[in-house]
């Protein structure tokens, strides 16, 4: 895992860069990851870290992949009062890159939306 940020930049492409690690947003309904529906498991894009089980997703309708819940352990939440608001920040528990929100809003028992950047994640089909 990479030591200082000019590491980060030449392992992560700079769309990577911008969102994992200045915290930036991807355009909504531009993800790779945003329809995918087979079965396996979603990662951090920048250390691997597995953080969310496929049968955790469901189509939130906002434009961003969204989860119900997370790996026990696997991503930190911190409360976020940047834009004018206040809003829970999603990190990867492991390396501390940027993934998205969580808002309590979600469709499901848990009540949950872990709306995170495609970009931020990689998938591993088959990976449980």
């Amino acid at each position: 895992m990479p030591n200082s940020e000019a590491e980060w930049k030449k392992k992560l492409t700079p769309e990577q860069y911008k969102v994992l690690r200045e915290k930036g947003t991807e355009a909504p309904f531009t993800g790779a990851l945003l329809h995918e529906e087979r079965d396996g498991m979603f990662k951090c894009a920048a250390c691997g870290n597995p953080l969310f089980p496929s049968n955790a997703k469901f189509d939130s309708g906002t434009g961003w992949p969204s989860f119900d819940q997370a790996l026990p352990g696997a991503v930190k939440e911190i409360a976020d009062k940047s834009a004018g608001m206040a809003r829970t920040e999603v990190v990867c528990a492991q390396c501390g890159s940027h993934l998205g929100h969580l808002f309590d809003d979600g469709p499901t028992v848990t009540g949950q939306r872990y709306c995170m950047n495609s970009v931020c994640l990689e998938f591993g089909e088959g990976e449980k």
